[in-house]
């Protein structure tokens, strides 16, 4: 059996939110630039263009890549052979609290909806845990911005529904 501190998560956790806001990986910039060389329309192709240069200044200067540095969504994949000491959503949160202040990230969580009042330190993350097999935990830290939650609705429906009333609410 491993043992892993909560304070190693917690480092881990601080430095991949610093990081995963100011550097994209190599497989979304060339991505991008693909995009750029088969887009058509002028003014999608600046668009990229611009998002290029945005992510090299960033890249460059260690400044977050975008404004909405968003919620911080934690994967956890724990290995059964772990036992860590501890609490790993307090260090998870704790990690999260820490980059996003000492990163000088935009701090935009509020604890309650309806209060609309920010906690001032991202906090809680979103928390996404699996048991895999092994010794290891890999975490995972995607921060995700608040600019994909502006035109988003969620409906429940009963049992009963039918794919018309489906249908019917996504076209409303």
């Amino acid at each position: 059996m491993r043992e892993i501190s909560a304070q190693q998560i917690t480092e881990v956790v601080k430095r991949l939110c610093i990081h995963t806001n100011c550097h994209l990986s190599g497989d979304i910039k060339s991505r991008i630039a693909q995009c750029r060389e088969q887009e058509t329309w002028p003014q999608a192709r600046e668009i990229l263009e611009r998002i290029m240069e945005n992510y090299q200044i960033a890249d460059a200067q260690d400044q977050p890549v975008c404004q909405d540095t968003g919620a911080a969504c934690v994967f956890l994949k724990i290995g059964q052979e772990v036992h860590v000491t501890g609490d790993i959503t307090d260090a998870v949160n704790e990690g999260v609290r820490q980059g996003y202040v000492e990163g000088y990230l935009r701090l935009s969580v509020v604890g309650d909806p309806m209060r609309r009042q920010n906690t001032n330190d991202n906090t809680p993350a979103v928390i996404h845990t699996s048991i895999v097999p092994g010794d290891q935990i890999h975490i995972t830290v995607a921060p995700k911005g608040f600019g994909s939650e502006n035109m988003s609705a969620i409906k429940m429906f009963t049992p009963a529904a039918t794919r018309e009333d489906i249908v019917n609410y996504i076209v409303d």
